[in-house]
């Protein structure tokens, strides 16, 4: 697991890569609070590149969701893989985080 971060349009893009489950979480959640940083630019987490998520990396994403709306700061996802989007559409995520179907799609929404 591998997370990047750039800045686009006063947008922070974290791209997520690998795999997210039990063994790094913990992991996981500190590296993507790195790379959000504490700014207060709107965040984008782009998975276009994350193969796998267990409930322990869903857990992560909801975390941070709750965070960032406790700071009055947005976030969404976008470029979900076949796999991961059942996923998430099983637990129902996309009616706290939005998705997008492509990282264009979110910067146009929020930029």
């Amino acid at each position: 697991m591998q997370v990047d971060a750039e800045l686009i349009e006063d947008i922070v893009i974290a791209r997520v890569k690998g795999r997210v489950d039990g063994a790094n979480a913990i992991q996981f959640w500190k590296e993507l609070r790195a790379a959000i940083g504490d700014g207060d630019q709107f965040v984008i987490v782009d998975l276009a590149d994350l193969r796998y998520v267990s409930s322990s990396g869903l857990r992560v994403f909801m975390l941070v969701a709750k965070e960032r709306k406790i700071r009055h700061r947005g976030m969404a996802l976008c470029s979900l893989s076949n796999s991961v989007e059942q996923v998430f559409e099983i637990i129902g995520i996309g009616k706290i985080i939005p998705i997008y179907a492509s990282r264009s799609d979110a910067i146009a929404a929020h930029g």
